[in-house]
C-alpha cells in the first residue's frame, strides 16, 4: 500500500528511497553489522546496515537499520522476516531518530500485539475471544468506523481494508472544520469485521498517523 501510494503521488526517487527502502528492526545486542546483513540479505540487495549504539559505552542498543535498493525488497523483508525482529519502515532521516527509536522500543516491549505488518496467520489472542462482558465491552457488527487525524482517500483506505476478505463497501468522508479523516467500512460477515478491527486498530497509516477503528451498530444480532 505504501509503495503504491508513493508512486501514484509522483514523488521523486530520492524521497521514495528515503521513506520506503529503509527498515528499522529489533535485534539481539550481540549482533554485528555483518550478522544483520546476513539475516536480511535474502530479501534483496542491501545498500547498507547499521546498528544503533550507546554513545557513551559503545554497546549495541539492540536496534538497527537495513536499507535496500528497492522499496519492494524492504516490503518483502517486513512481511517475511521473523516476527521477533519487529520490522517496520524507518522514519525519514530528517526526523528525530532518537525520539523515533525511543517510541519504537517502548511500544514493542509491551505485551500487546503491535507493528505495521499483517501476518497471514491468526494470532492466538484472536482465537481466544471469550463471551463475557469483561473481555468484550462493545457490540460486534459487520460495520466499522475509522477515524484519523489526517485525511485519506477512498482508494487508500479501500486498498488497506481490502486486505481482509469480505469487504463490501468503504465510504470516506472528511470533516471540513478539522480536516481529519472519517470512514465507514462494511464487511460481508462479522468475523471479517472483527479481524479487521483487531489488525488495523492502532495501525499507522501513513506512518506516524494512528487509525482508530471501532464497531458501528448495523442492526444485526451481535450474539451470533
Amino acid at each position: 500500500v505504501f509503495i503504491a501510494q508513493s508512486r501514484a503521488s509522483g514523488s521523486h526517487r530520492d524521497v521514495e528511497d528515503e521513506e520506503l527502502t529503509r527498515i528499522f528492526v529489533m535485534i539481539p545486542k550481540t549482533y554485528t553489522e555483518e550478522d544483520l546483513r546476513e539475516n536480511f540479505k535474502m530479501y534483496g540487495d542491501i545498500e547498507y546496515c547499521s546498528i544503533i549504539k550507546n554513545k557513551t559505552t559503545g554497546e549495541s542498543k539492540g536496534l538497527g537499520y537495513v536499507r535496500y535498493l528497492k522499496p519492494s525488497q524492504a516490503a518483502r523483508a517486513i512481511e517475511e522476516c521473523d516476527r521477533s525482529y519487529r520490522a517496520i519502515l524507518a522514519e525519514p532521516k530528517n526526523k528525530s531518530s532518537e525520539s523515533f527509536e525511543h517510541e519504537y522500543y517502548s511500544s514493542n516491549t509491551r505485551q500487546e500485539p503491535r507493528g505495521n505488518t499483517l501476518p497471514c496467520c491468526v494470532q492466538p489472542e484472536f482465537c481466544s475471544f471469550e463471551k463475557n462482558e469483561s473481555r468484550i465491552q462493545e457490540p460486534l457488527s459487520r460495520r466499522l468506523s475509522v477515524v484519523s487525524r489526517l485525511p485519506f482517500t477512498q482508494e487508500q483506505l479501500f486498498a488497506l481494508f481490502d486486505l481482509v476478505p469480505g469487504l463490501e463497501y468503504c465510504d470516506v468522508q472528511r470533516d471540513p472544520h478539522t480536516n481529519s479523516g472519517y470512514a465507514v467500512i462494511q464487511y460481508s460477515t462479522a468475523a471479517s469485521a472483527i479481524y479487521a478491527k483487531y489488525k488495523l486498530h492502532g495501525f499507522e497509516y501513513p506512518p506516524g498517523n494512528r487509525l482508530t477503528v471501532i464497531f458501528l451498530d448495523d442492526g444485526s444480532d451481535s450474539s451470533e
